[in-house]
């Protein structure tokens, strides 16, 4: 099991029908997204909330929670919570409302630029 079926699940019934919301596979688990910026997601049992960097030390003085650190390193603004921590439907929503909130906070996403792969052909045309 690469991520809990069920929390993401219950954070879809939260987060339905918000505006600018995707789900996206991400970090052996799933992230949503609104308007770009991860907010929230599952990595296999745990919640992972993006608090911003002005909350980590906050979010962590919570029970069930602890640094998001896949890489072995922590990533400031972002936190794992236990599964004893989002047990609850309100403790649940009360997390994911949280990194909504926050990437709400974040500047609107500029549009990537597309790149333009460099094959042979495109070598030669130069010349």
């Amino acid at each position: 099991m690469a991520y809990d079926e069920k929390l993401h699940e219950r954070i879809r019934e939260v987060v339905f029908g918000m505006p600018g919301l995707s789900e996206r596979k991400m970090f052996g688990g799933i992230c949503f997204s609104v308007n770009g910026y991860m907010a929230c997601g599952v990595q296999k049992k745990d919640l992972v909330i993006r608090v911003g960097p002005q909350h980590h030390d906050r979010a962590l003085s919570r029970k069930h929670t602890r640094p998001m650190d896949f890489t072995g390193k922590p990533m400031t603004g972002y936190i794992y919570v236990s599964e004893a921590g989002y047990k609850r439907k309100a403790d649940l929503e009360r997390w994911v409302s949280q990194g909504i909130d926050f990437v709400q906070t974040l500047p609107p996403k500029m549009p990537k630029k597309k790149k333009i792969r460099k094959t042979a052909t495109n070598k030669r045309r130069k010349s």
